[in-house]
């Protein structure tokens, strides 16, 4: 089950920059399934499956927004600044982990309460650099003999839990649900073909994992697996976001109203046939916003033939991320029939 394992990846902790512990997992899921283990001066995991001389990367971004410590003052409060795009509101009053070099430490965000708030200021937006962490602390110098330092990171501390039928919910779902997809579809896939699944760092500080892995490693084609956003729940038109949780995974064909990617006509085709033979759901979107690690990839080298394969996924950028994992399993599914076969390229 699918479940299982994302839950093992939402609840461990990886902060852009910082994606050991994930790294650490995959490979225990991995081993005796690949032929190689690589692991590049970035970070960025590569698990290979050997074959012919058609070689498809299939990337997936371990790491997870964050914040990090900036400065501490006289009473032991820290302020921070975020890694990757929070929206501000979402941050107010979460409780978090601080990774010192001492081990975890608990706090909690803390911002002027809105009780002595003056009335235009409750109007307005709570910005992250109003905010601060409380650790328990009453000086900077209890915080240091916590182990915590400027460039401390920080992780949201919330716990993977299951909702009503096959959904699930949990922080860093983006993209752990695309790790998840990528070790499940290597313990089953049987590919004539050399694999190059990456699971790379970095991604929400700007794809930067996926454009050093890319370029080493030089792949005939690229999968990219991720989330998108869903337009099912009250608050967003379905003109906006076309595509639903629980209909299968999708095939992103413009990310980012095309600033981003335009999907190789052939990778879509390749894919679609492939679900449409297997009697496998899915469905196709273009997108206004948001990019996946594909948007890089594909500039690499004379140019890498990429699609973006993503799972609807609610609330994304926030500890209470919601997917279904009925579209994981079917995402699942896809991969294993595609990669018996290649694209027409």
């Amino acid at each position: 089950m699918v479940k299982e394992l994302l839950k093992k990846l939402s609840d461990a902790h990886g902060v852009t920059s910082r994606e050991g512990n994930i790294r650490d997992i995959v490979r225990a899921e991995l081993a005796g399934v690949v032929d190689e283990f690589r692991e590049d001066k970035m970070g960025n995991l590569i698990a290979i499956k050997r074959g012919d001389g058609f070689s498809i990367m299939l990337a997936a971004h371990m790491d997870e927004i964050g914040l990090m410590v900036q400065y501490i003052d006289e009473k032991g409060f820290i302020r921070v600044v975020p890694l990757g795009g929070w929206f501000g509101p979402v941050l107010y009053c979460q409780r978090v982990i601080l990774h010192g070099t001492k081990g975890p430490v608990p706090g909690v965000i803390g911002a002027k309460p809105p009780h002595v708030m003056k009335e235009e200021e409750r109007r307005k937006e709570i910005k992250i650099e109003d905010m601060f962490i409380d650790v328990g602390a009453a000086s900077a110098e209890e915080v240091k003999n916590l182990g915590i330092e400027i460039g401390t990171p920080i992780t949201i501390d919330r716990e993977y839990r299951e909702l009503a039928g096959t959904r699930v919910t949990g922080k860093a779902l983006d993209n752990r649900v695309g790790v998840a997809m990528l070790i499940r579809a290597l313990q089953q896939a049987d590919s004539p073909h050399t694999l190059y699944a990456v699971f790379t760092v970095q991604e929400e500080l700007g794809l930067k994992g996926a454009k050093v892995s890319a370029y080493s490693l030089n792949p005939d084609c690229a999968i990219a697996t991720d989330v998108t956003i869903p337009g099912d729940h009250p608050g967003i038109d379905k003109k906006d976001a076309s595509v639903e949780m629980g209909k299968g995974p999708v095939l992103v064909l413009v990310s980012a109203s095309g600033r981003g990617l335009m999907a190789d006509p052939r990778m879509t085709a390749w894919l679609r046939e492939t679900a449409e033979k297997n009697n496998i759901p899915y469905q196709l979107e273009v997108g206004t916003g948001g990019n996946t690690d594909a948007t890089i990839i594909h500039l690499e080298r004379g140019g890498i033939p990429s699609i973006p394969f993503s799972i609807p996924a609610r609330y994304i950028h926030s500890p209470v991320e919601v997917v279904d994992t009925a579209d994981i399993e079917a995402g699942v599914r896809l991969l294993v029939e595609a990669l018996k076969s290649k694209p027409a390229l």
